[in-house]
């Protein structure tokens, strides 16, 4: 299939158009029209080559929306016409252990992200959602509740699911007390998932800039992180803390906040830390842990949670011509919405 998106061709190049060929449509494949693509931080990092050297040209995207053109005859789930989802990834071996209980993210030997690495099959370059089409394996297509907005689903197919994972794996429940350090992209959707599950939220964050827009997300303060006073009286109060910073940042101010075998979750930056000082982990048992994205069962759960509880990712829409705009914006501090492009933008 002959179709067209927006490709890096060095780690050095602005976004340009790009003509390519998706595969021929396979037994158990689904076609897919896209109409709505989430930009991701993530999408920023790979282009510019800052985690590892990448298979240019490369066209990003992994927060994907669009309407089903055709399938594969041997496709059950889905039919022309369904609107549907694709995530972070679009293929894993299915055998191992983790693939075996639903965690395809830590697939043992053939984790397949949704642009960037060989298909499994043919061997060929995965192309993302900066484009017009996609074929995936009807295993990694994911159906959209039909109560959630179209235009504003992409981000839930990894902001979303990246903070709503750990919420889940360290059973954030009612009465759970919740930090989120940073109120963007990431930040204010960890805050409307805690909130959902009946946690008592709290906003960390630089400066009291963001206070009204926690406020308005459901937290019950913001704290200022520069304000020492401030962070010394939270001392102890959380269980959890989500850190959804994308850089290199220092996690001591935060450790002493966290109660007795209270955890900190790192699903922001991918890479070097700020040095940490291990007292307060051991007077305190307490944990700095990592967490991924999620398998494709608990991303079609946390869709189905946002549609039972009317969460919304924060958007703003744009052109795809407009991503090189969009990624200074993203490279020169982390904003409080995701942008999401309108695919009908962009010409064959």
């Amino acid at each position: 299939m002959k179709t067209i998106g927006y490709a890096a061709y060095d780690s050095a190049a602005k976004m340009v158009p790009y003509h390519f060929e998706r595969r021929k449509l396979r037994h158990n494949d689904v076609s897919i029209e896209i109409l709505y693509s989430g930009v991701c931080h993530s999408d920023l990092h790979t282009v510019k080559g800052d985690w590892g050297p990448q298979p240019y040209p490369l066209v990003p995207g992994h927060e994907i929306v669009g309407r089903v053109i055709d399938v594969g005859p041997n496709v059950r789930q889905y039919k022309k016409g369904d609107h549907v989802a694709v995530g972070c990834l679009v293929d894993s071996c299915q055998e191992c252990d983790q693939c075996s209980h639903g965690e395809e993210q830590f697939c043992r030997t053939s984790l397949t992200p949704t642009y960037g690495a060989p298909d499994l099959i043919d061997g060929e370059i995965t192309q993302g959602g900066y484009s017009k089409h996609i074929i995936v394996r009807e295993q990694f297509v994911l159906t959209i509740p039909e109560k959630l907005d179209l235009s504003r689903v992409a981000p839930i197919l990894c902001a979303g699911i990246t903070t709503y994972s750990p919420l889940r794996t360290w059973n954030v429940k009612e009465g759970s007390r919740v930090g989120v350090i940073g109120l963007g992209g990431l930040g204010h959707m960890a805050v409307k998932l805690a909130v959902a599950m009946g946690a008592e939220v709290t906003v960390f964050s630089r400066s009291d800039g963001k206070e009204q827009d926690a406020i308005t997300f459901g937290a019950k303060a913001l704290l200022v992180s520069t304000d020492q006073l401030m962070m010394e009286k939270a001392a102890a109060s959380f269980d959890l803390i989500i850190d959804t910073v994308p850089v290199k940042h220092d996690l001591n101010p935060y450790l002493p906040l966290l109660d007795v075998d209270g955890t900190l979750v790192i699903v922001g930056q991918v890479g070097p830390i700020d040095e940490p000082v291990t007292a307060p982990l051991i007077f305190g048992r307490r944990r700095v842990a990592g967490s991924l994205i999620g398998g494709i069962r608990e991303t079609q759960e946390v869709l189905d949670f946002c549609a039972e509880h009317n969460i919304q990712p924060e958007c703003q829409m744009i052109r795809m011509d407009e991503i090189n705009n969009a990624f200074d914006h993203l490279e020169k501090g982390d904003i409080g919405h995701r942008f999401v492009i309108d695919m009908s933008s962009l010409d064959m």
